[in-house]
């Protein structure tokens, strides 16, 4: 029945039934089209014609009349020497002009490249684009050949590969730092897309549309920039050393059974009180000392008693006081003042060891030292 049928006069068309056929060769028995055949061509398409092993021409939407050596019938029977099949064959390619937007592109391997800020680095990036026929004739030539039915997915890893090997010249030349790609992201997709395009020329395939979805770095990278980021956010170094710490025992208090945890944790508490101990005593100022009352006549009221030095003294890391001279004696007979114990009064412009303050030191002097052991 083919070979009867294809004595009559063709109609040629085609209607896409897929959505991934770049070019679909008209089905005709043995590529004979005949003399005066309609063709077909909608919007969305063109048709490349083929007569006699060339490409005789390449029509866009709307209707024509072909012209072959293909008569009906009688071109069969011209043909007897070759077994009554015609010498001129004629074909006709529909191929599709409308975007295929289902395409997507990712790295397999990182791109590395160098940041002004942090250095070397290595950057993935997927994605997906748009790729149309511009020039069916050069498509046919280069890449679909005599393929009856040529898919995207035939192309698709080609255009892929030709994508990466573009981005991370792009990336590289793109002047962006790594911290603002995100905002510059469409400006590298519409320079991508103008150089894929003009890269593909020569096939006949245009990329009118390349989306850059994201652009990532190695976890490891993304945790150091989570750390930086939480590290501005607490402002002060000191501030967040102790937020570490208290972090650190809170940890170590939720595993009652590590004892090293225990051990860490106990040592950071002890650490951050010292310091806080230490932070607050400079800016504690001492009290006043009382001013005194006002004179009475002198023949009802006695003279006042002479005002007693007050003095503060830091043990452990805590201020402690005000003690008179007879207290701080005292404490020097048990034990808790010594030398090096830093002591303060109103008028110090700083903590000193009590054995650099005279009116201290002497007191060392007047209490007896420990009795000897007994034998």
């Amino acid at each position: 029945m083919d070979r009867i049928r294809g004595e009559f006069i063709d109609i040629v068309e085609w209607t896409d039934d897929s959505r991934d056929t770049i070019v679909w060769r008209f089905p005709r028995y043995e590529n004979e089209i005949k003399m005066g055949a309609r063709l077909v061509v909608r919007e969305s398409q063109t048709a490349v014609f083929v007569n006699e092993g060339r490409i005789a021409d390449v029509f866009q939407p709307g209707t024509y009349t072909l012209e072959t050596q293909n008569l009906p019938l009688l071109a069969t029977l011209k043909g007897w020497k070759h077994g009554f099949h015609s010498p001129f064959k004629a074909e006709v390619y529909f191929v599709t002009t409308r975007q295929f937007t289902d395409m997507k592109w990712g790295t397999q391997n990182p791109v590395i490249v160098r940041d002004p800020e942090f250095g070397m680095v290595r950057l993935r990036a997927f994605g997906a684009f748009a790729a149309r026929v511009v020039d069916p004739a050069a498509l046919l030539r280069e890449l679909a050949g005599t393929d009856p039915q040529f898919r995207t997915e035939e192309v698709q890893e080609y255009l892929r590969q030709l994508i990466v090997g573009r981005l991370a010249t792009a990336l590289a030349t793109a002047g962006v730092p790594m911290l603002d790609l995100a905002t510059r992201q469409d400006g590298l997709g519409v320079k991508l897309a103008g150089v894929l395009t003009e890269e593909l020329a020569p096939v006949g395939i245009a990329v009118p549309t390349f989306v850059i979805e994201n652009i990532s770095l190695p976890p490891e990278v993304e945790a150091a920039i989570d750390t930086r980021s939480r590290m501005g956010i607490a402002g002060d170094l000191d501030q967040y050393t102790r937020f570490q710490a208290a972090n650190a025992i809170g940890d170590a208090a939720r595993n009652p059974g590590g004892g090293a945890g225990e051990g860490i944790g106990l040592g950071l508490g002890v650490a951050m009180g010292q310091r806080m101990a230490a932070s607050l005593n400079p800016q504690q100022v001492p009290p006043a000392p009382a001013a005194p009352a006002p004179a009475a006549p002198a023949s009802a009221v006695p003279p006042p008693l002479p005002t007693q030095q007050q003095w503060f003294i830091g043990v452990g890391g805590a201020q402690q006081g005000p003690y008179d001279s007879a207290a701080l004696a005292g404490l020097i007979g048990a034990g808790t003042l010594t030398r090096a114990t830093l002591v303060w009064q109103s008028g110090m412009s700083g903590w000193l060891p009590a054995e650099q303050v005279p009116d201290v030191n002497r007191l060392f002097g007047a209490v007896p030292p420990p009795l000897p052991p007994q034998s």
